[in-house]
């Protein structure tokens, strides 16, 4: 697999924190729209602002987090399938992806075209699913400082034959390799 170079990893890594930095602002836009129309806020002005904001970037923003984030799974030495961390991410994500195509976006959209005529019921799914996405979007940011629970599986052993011998260490071995994250292997 083909691996970028230090620069283009962190490019692709600043291009995935932007994307899902605009992800979580817009969710906090929506969160912010919700309770305004909760509150008595002109619902022919918030709830066709939540459409056209869903549309035109949630939805969009969604999709660049999710294939930006694969992108650096599959580029970078973490790996889609290497780290637990990095697979609770890719689920956590998967799941939201899915949710605000499927069911957040077509339900915001109609929310905007109701405008006033929109049901309280309706109107709290501009309140409800922001704040649920929000907290998601801030455990997959944990996830991504702390990197907890290890390797999904072992790292793949190396031929004590293969390594060159190296002067100045006890066993003559080369010296324990950090991984990605910068802990001792």
């Amino acid at each position: 697999m083909t691996r970028l170079s230090p620069t283009g990893r962190k490019a692709l890594l600043t291009l995935h924190l932007v994307t899902a930095l605009g992800w979580l602002g817009t969710d906090l836009v929506l969160l912010t729209l919700g309770v305004a129309g909760l509150r008595g806020a002109d619902p022919d002005v918030v709830y066709p602002t939540a459409g056209l904001l869903v549309t035109y970037l949630f939805a969009p923003l969604s999709v660049a987090v999710w294939l930006v984030g694969v992108a650096s799974a599959l580029l970078t030495p973490w790996g889609l399938l290497r780290w637990r961390w990095v697979l609770v991410k890719l689920v956590l994500t998967t799941v939201m992806l899915g949710l605000v195509l499927l069911l957040l976006t077509p339900r915001i959209r109609h929310l905007g075209a109701l405008g006033g005529a929109a049901s309280p019921h309706l109107r709290v799914d501009l309140v409800v699913p922001p704040a649920v996405s929000s907290t998601l979007l801030l455990v997959a940011t944990v996830l991504s400082t702390y990197k907890p629970w290890g390797r999904l599986r072992p790292a793949a052993p190396t031929s004590r034959r293969a390594a060159p011998q190296r002067p100045g260490h006890p066993d003559g071995q080369r010296p324990a390799v950090e991984d990605p994250a910068g802990r001792r292997a």
